[in-house]
């Protein structure tokens, strides 16, 4: 064996030791879920909805460029059912197009209601800067945060301003529900994902006291807890996880409430899926590279360190998978020049282990539909693997956002655009907001389609069938998301 082939099998046998050591938290997380699930349940129904004295709640709406959805934001929050003399309602309006005249326009519909339309001189800080340029007129004691596709019912206030029983929850999270999980393959898919991460990763976090993160929209904060932290800063794309961090390095404690949900719209095309993945995922590692020697410093409990720092390097499993799907082709000549070496690669059936924790955190995110075993298997099987297939396509481009986070490398905030999708209606062609989905990112998605895809026939060459499945699942899914790049490219 020669240097090469040894720098080979060490980078692979990292990579797969984090990938293992990822597995193995999410498989915790899962034991805490179930562990605590009554106590949450019971949580829930305690829940005092009757209360005499409401506080003062702002509702802040950071909008730009939603001209499909603006009207339908407005009715759903004017809709709460909330004191009208204990709600201010701030659209945080930063557009460039008509969503300004749409606002004002609907706004004419409730001139009895304290709602604001901000508009600042300049979009600095995007999101981020529009959340802290409105939180200075805020005249809430509490600020719940919607971004432009959420629809939440007419009770989500007084539900979740009810959990602030403590003075020291500085923020009461909920779970995202789907508009139009039904409208294609990619938005059943990620559907399934986020159902994961809104059940069990949230839900077994706050179960075992473990830091858990506000999602960005959908949750109310304790403006003293805000301020406190630091305010809402923008040298991270994920200023969300970044202020959640800040917010609980500093003591204050998060809620998270499986039971109230707030339905939102998925990107339906390639393109906006993939500049959702590329802010997620390069913010979140923007985010480690600020806050995850402050973790390791401070003096939380170690099992809460320990799930920080996985919560805080998840996007780094997207480049650990990307290097051992790449090597696991040269593993296959290695294998075959070293048979001394057969018993040190069977220690690459540790993915086995993983893929095991892998199945029983996903099942269980969707065995919370139905309650029913034997139904949740059969969705589950095929969901699961198609969703498996789609991480590992997206690798390449998610493993670019990381690299960039990691080093640094700064980028503007990229919105995810919304087209008013509901289930099967609705179309995103030929409407605005279009997003290219071909780069030379994507003609290298194509080329490690038939790259992987060599890994198959040399299984049969080499008469080792061993990661032949981990190859056929690579062809399908950097052949997916390369097919998908070139269809949704096109607008007509």
């Amino acid at each position: 064996m020669n240097i090469l082939e040894a720098s080979v099998i060490a980078v692979y046998g990292l990579c797969l030791a984090f990938i293992f050591c990822y597995s193995m938290a999410q498989l915790h997380l899962t034991i805490l879920y179930w562990r605590h699930k009554k106590q949450r349940t019971q949580q829930a129904q305690s829940i005092n909805q009757e209360q005499q004295v409401w506080p003062k709640v702002t509702v802040q709406l950071p909008l730009y460029n939603e001209r499909y959805v603006t009207e339908r934001l407005i009715e759903a929050i004017t809709a709460f059912d909330y004191p009208r003399q204990q709600l201010q309602i701030q659209i945080l309006d930063d557009s460039t197009d008509d969503t300004t005249a749409i606002i004002e326009e609907k706004l004419k519909q409730y001139p009895d209601l304290n709602i604001q339309l901000i508009r600042r001189e300049k979009r600095e800080g995007f999101k981020a800067g529009a959340l802290q340029f409105g939180l200075q007129t805020a005249t809430g004691e509490f600020i719940a945060i919607f971004d432009a596709d959420f629809l939440p019912g007419s009770d989500f206030l007084k539900r979740t301003v009810s959990k602030f029983t403590d003075a020291g929850i500085g923020v009461v999270q909920t779970r995202w529900g789907h508009l139009n999980q039904h409208y294609s393959l990619l938005t059943k898919l990620q559907a399934f994902g986020l159902n994961a991460h809104f059940t069990v990763e949230q839900g077994g976090r706050y179960s075992g006291g473990h830091f858990i993160n506000f999602n960005g929209t959908a949750g109310v904060w304790r403006k003293a807890c805000i301020i406190d932290a630091g305010g809402w800063q923008a040298d991270t794309l994920t200023e969300d996880l970044d202020l959640s961090y800040r917010a609980q390095l500093k003591g204050w404690h998060f809620v998270f409430m499986e039971d109230v949900e707030a339905p939102a719209e998925l990107p339906a095309a390639m393109g906006a899926l993939k500049s959702q993945q590329f802010r997620w995922t390069k913010g979140a590692a923007e985010t480690a590279r600020k806050h995850l020697g402050r973790v390791l410093q401070s003096e939380v409990p170690l099992p809460t360190k320990l799930h920080a720092t996985f919560h805080l390097l998840n996007s780094m499993v997207f480049i650990c998978v990307l290097l051992t799907a790449v090597l696991s082709v040269p593993m296959l000549f290695i294998k075959d020049n070293n048979p001394q070496l057969a018993i040190l690669f069977r220690f690459g059936s540790v993915l086995l282990l993983s893929l095991v924790a892998l199945v029983a955190f996903y099942w269980t995110a969707l065995y919370q539909q139905s309650y029913q075993a034997w139904k949740t298997t059969k969705r589950f099987i095929p969901d699961f693997f198609l969703f498996l297939c789609m991480s590992m396509g997206l690798s390449l481009h998610n493993s670019m956002a990381v690299a960039e986070g990691l080093l640094g490398i700064k980028t503007p905030f990229i919105r995810t655009p919304k087209y008013n999708l509901l289930q099967k209606r609705g179309t995103w062609r030929k409407q605005a907001y279009f997003m290219q989905s071909i780069s030379p990112v994507t003609v290298v998605e194509g080329i490690l389609t038939l790259y992987f895809a060599a890994g198959v026939v040399l299984a049969f060459r080499f008469n080792d069938f061993g990661l032949l499945p981990f190859h056929v699942m690579l062809v399908i899914g950097f052949g997916a998301v390369f097919f998908y790049s070139l269809l949704h490219n096109r607008r007509t």
